[in-house]
């Protein structure tokens, strides 16, 4: 197989993207008198730890697992975890542990622009909007009979936190109109609001932003959009689509015989792309399929899968989007064809009172990870399942070894993702998310206590050069910084 480079790739893609891609996601349709439709395409792009999500479907809140489409009215809850949600131009909404988001508003106008309302309800949440200009997106807290609304233009990074008794906006990048008593105010960025619930107060603006110990992830976690969002400007295509991962996760190649083809890392000629999965019920939709891989949006919903004999399976891009209860598509070759052997849906909508989400294993998933010995072990087949979008550097070398061997391995280590030496913010979460590193763990700061001398029971001695001390100490100071490390009940980023 020969690679093609990532450049001409994304441009072939991006002129297959370019077709016309409606309808995407809906359940309903607005009244033809309003101009708006509920055609949206909006995924849940990320899911770390415990994540709970109602998908209004008349069952609550149930597990939320990646790749699940995400609908108008739908809410995220994060208990010991964390989410990603993607829209259709790359911009992203990333939620803390302990929190909720909703989303009162997906629509689309006439004329194709998105207008996008989230709702943070409690804790805390960061928007990070591409400079696409044909959207309309609105930021939405405080209480529900008089909330505070925020209109993010493109290009707007933000973090805001929401508790009972007020909420603070961070203004990490662009500019925001907050909406005062004294009128429209526009905040610059690496500025703060505060606002308050219970009294009846102007905005408060100060000029710094204070870090926050989930920083560091929201960070890493857009540059790592932004290192590849640029791609899906080739050709005009209208959205990414989940391109980034396409591009992290797998190549295109000149598979002989067969012509060009994407091709997930990992993957061997055993594996098959509809071995696993969950058929997720939306309602009078019907069923939709939900890859569990970390770049199983678009395959799944656009183009064809082929099987090429000796090289395995591959995606062409091509045709339109197939956005809900994609299951008649699969299911009837449209999608994808050669013969895939794509599972069968539910025969009928879930019971009263049975999960909405229908698992399907036909045969063991195979998945890379972190072993104990301090090495983060890939594994042919696994096709990127397990292994963190981040920390590990590039993947193809990593895949050639693992396809010739079965398996290969790097040394990595897993740290707390925060931007304060590891711990939180006090009395807001014990949690963070992880993330797995390669290489070694960095060695810990040495602190002042690693100087003073011990006694034969490890003790502390009385320190000559401070009085005030007492004449032994039974435990060492706080060590004035160290090396991140994994605090209980974090949440691992390995999708």
């Amino acid at each position: 197989m020969r690679p093609i480079p990532l450049s001409a790739a994304a441009v072939l893609l991006a002129l297959f993207l370019a077709a016309p891609v409606l309808p995407g996601q809906t359940i309903a349709t607005s009244s033809p008198s309003s101009g708006m439709t509920k055609v949206r395409i909006v995924r849940l792009s990320e899911v770390m730890g415990a994540v709970q999500m109602d998908r209004d479907v008349a069952r609550g809140f149930e597990v939320a697992i990646p790749n699940l489409p995400v609908v108008e009215s739908s809410r995220i809850r994060t208990e010991a975890g964390a989410a990603e949600i993607e829209f259709e131009d790359n911009s992203t909404v990333r939620v803390a542990p302990d929190s909720e988001v909703d989303f009162p508003e997906l629509e689309r106008t006439a004329a194709g622009i998105p207008v996008t309302t989230v709702r943070v309800v409690r804790g805390m949440a960061y928007v990070s909007l591409t400079k696409n200009r044909n959207s309309e997106f609105t930021l939405q807290f405080g209480p529900v009979n008089k909330p505070e609304e925020l209109r993010l233009p493109p290009a707007s990074h933000v973090r805001l936190r929401v508790n009972a008794m007020g909420a603070q906006l961070a203004v990490l990048g662009g500019s925001v109109q907050v909406n005062g008593a004294d009128g429209p105010l526009t905040v610059p960025g690496k500025r703060t609001v505060s606002f308050s619930f219970t009294e009846p107060q102007q905005p408060a603006v100060t000029r710094n932003v204070a870090t926050e110990s989930l920083d560091s992830w929201d960070r890493q976690s857009a540059n790592y959009h932004a290192q590849v969002a640029t791609l899906s400007a080739f050709g005009n295509a209208p959205a990414s689509y989940g391109l980034n991962d396409m591009a992290y996760y797998g190549a295109f190649n000149d598979v002989g015989g067969c012509g060009m083809m994407w091709q997930p890392y990992f993957a061997g000629a055993a594996w098959n792309p509809y071995s696993a999965g969950v058929w997720a019920w939306y309602g009078d939709a019907g069923y939709s399929w939900v890859s569990p891989y970390p770049w199983g949006w678009m395959p799944y919903h656009s183009g064809s899968w082929s099987y090429c004999p000796g090289n395995g399976w591959g995606w062409t891009p091509g045709g339109g989007w197939t956005g809900l209860g994609n299951a008649p598509a699969l299911t009837k070759g449209i999608l994808p064809r050669n013969g895939s052997p794509v599972p069968r849906p539910p025969a009928g909508p879930p019971a009263i009172g049975h999960p909405t989400l229908t698992l399907v294993m036909t045969k063991p998933l195979v998945r890379s990870a972190l072993n104990q010995k301090g090495s983060f072990v890939f594994r042919r087949d696994s096709a990127g399942l397990g292994i963190p979008r981040q920390g590990l550097g590039n993947l193809r070398s990593f895949s050639r070894n693992t396809l010739r061997h079965g398996a290969a391995s790097t040394p990595a280590y897993v740290a707390l993702d925060t931007d304060n030496g590891g711990r939180t913010r006090a009395g807001v979460s014990a949690l963070a998310p992880i993330t797995i590193h390669r290489g070694f763990a960095p060695a810990p700061m040495p602190s002042s206590a690693d100087f003073w001398p011990r006694d034969s029971s490890g003790g502390y001695l009385p320190n000559t050069s401070s009085p005030s001390l007492p004449a032994r100490m039974s435990t060492a100071p706080a060590s004035a910084g160290g090396a991140p490390h994994a605090g209980g009940g974090a949440a691992a980023s390995t999708h």
